[in-house]
């Protein structure tokens, strides 16, 4: 499917959907859980049905209702998936659970897309062998999935590399249920509101863990037990940004509604970040952001996102429309996501016409650029497709973004949200 977006601006109200992260979070948990657990809001697209699925595989029962699931958990007594785990395009899924294979005493294969083969995994299935359980990638020298496991977690000491949060994730969401005691220690501890994330699922249902401030040694006792209940997903401020950044180089005003400013997602400081820039924006109440574009933007920032790395696309488009130098720091994970997004970033823009170039794990953008019309390819990643869809709202003439399907994973009705604002986009199938 390829998105043709004209130039043009957003005028209106828009939703977004509810967080993948929480999602994921949510039904794993409700996996292990004892009881029933209620799910209300859930990302029932893309990464978040991968997690579903993988959660059946594991024994839950789920009913599906409309903005509601209702699963049976297993209260940790999972069965052996009959089938390959296939987790779809969720690197997020593939690696947290990986270690609830690890509570299943029996043999697990869990693998994805093209994409998710490309991803390492290797230091989460080190850190599983350290645990007591078996694990072991089918592919030698690759470092990444498929990947074999095998359980019962015992428990111990282990330390795990904290650039890559889902690794740590992983281990902290399934050491309740281990036979003992463990002990994590992070080395390098990045991505932090995604750490708390989980923190604060695992409190929500019945485990509590101590977190120091520097997220860099977490001790969890063995032989817990969740707790089902009955919990509602936040927006996921991740999704926020696209329609933000389209609106913020455009002559729009947008409302967004149904957002969470309490919640840990670290991707709300992307709010706070087009305010240094010069966006107009401001809350309404305490769900809504209305964002009026048209502002000179002024750069001259250096922005880490050693927390945030989802951000890099849409700041990157932000970026090539401010006044002056902008330099993004702290990539390295970036790099590692469906794509390498600051490599991919960099080329797609470049050649609509902007001014990006790398520099070890920054990326460094000059601006004011004028965006070209062209044809970009997503990459087959969903917040490349975003990012440059936002980027054509900005453009000369039209820009066209193939391959853009991948959106759903994480924003469904992305592009029929955009025209019910008013752009000026449309779709035509690939096969046209």
């Amino acid at each position: 499917m390829n998105v043709h977006v004209k130039p043009g601006s957003l005028k209106g109200e828009l939703q977004v959907p509810g967080s993948k992260s929480h999602t994921i979070r949510s039904i794993l948990l409700a996996t292990l859980a004892d009881g029933q657990t209620c799910i209300e809001n859930p990302l029932a697209s893309g990464d978040g049905l991968s997690a579903l699925a993988a959660a059946r595989a594991f024994g839950a029962i789920v009913q599906q209702e409309e903005h509601r699931w209702i699963v049976q958990g297993r209260g940790g007594d999972l069965v052996v998936p009959q089938n390959v785990v296939d987790t779809g395009n969720s690197g997020t899924t593939t690696c947290l659970f990986t270690s609830v294979a690890s509570l299943v005493d029996g043999y697990t294969v869990i693998t994805g897309d093209e994409q998710i083969r490309r991803r390492p995994i290797l230091p989460l299935v080190n850190a599983l062998n350290c645990l007591g359980a078996t694990a072991f990638l089918t592919r030698g020298g690759q470092g990444c999935p498929p990947v074999v496991v095998r359980g019962l977690l015992e428990g111990g000491n282990v330390t795990i590399e904290g650039r890559n949060s889902q690794y740590v994730s992983s281990l902290l969401l399934s050491a309740p249920l281990a036979k003992r005691t463990t002990t994590i220690q992070v080395v390098n501890a990045l991505e932090k509101p995604y750490v708390q994330m989980t923190l604060d699922w695992m409190k929500r249902m019945g485990v509590e863990i101590a977190n120091p401030s520097d997220y860099s040694r977490f001790v969890v006792e063995g032989g817990q037990r969740y707790h089902g209940g009955s919990f509602s997903i936040p927006a996921d401020w991740s999704a926020v940004a696209f329609p933000l950044v389209g609106a913020a180089i455009t002559d729009s005003d947008v409302v967004l509604t149904g957002l969470d400013f309490s919640d840990s997602q670290g991707d709300k400081q992307v709010v706070d970040i087009l305010g240094k820039f010069g966006a107009c924006i401001h809350r309404q109440g305490d769900d809504r952001l209305h964002i009026i574009g048209g502002e000179k933007l002024q750069g001259g920032l250096t922005i880490d996102l050693s927390d945030i790395p989802d951000a890099l696309p849409a700041l990157s488009v932000l970026a090539t429309q401010a006044e002056g130098r902008t330099v993004f720091t702290n990539l390295e994970h970036v790099r590692q996501k469906e794509t390498d997004r600051v490599a991919e970033m960099t080329a797609k823009l470049n050649s609509l016409g902007c001014s990006l170039h790398m520099e070890r794990d920054c990326l460094v953008v000059d601006g004011p650029t004028p965006i070209k019309g062209g044809t970009v390819s997503s990459a087959f990643d969903h917040r490349i497709a975003m990012a440059l869809v936002a980027a054509g709202l900005a453009s000369e003439g039209e820009v066209v973004v193939t391959d853009a399907q991948c959106a759903d994973v994480s924003f469904p009705g992305f592009f029929s949200k955009l025209a019910a604002c008013k752009a000026d986009l449309s779709i035509v199938e690939a096969s046209d």
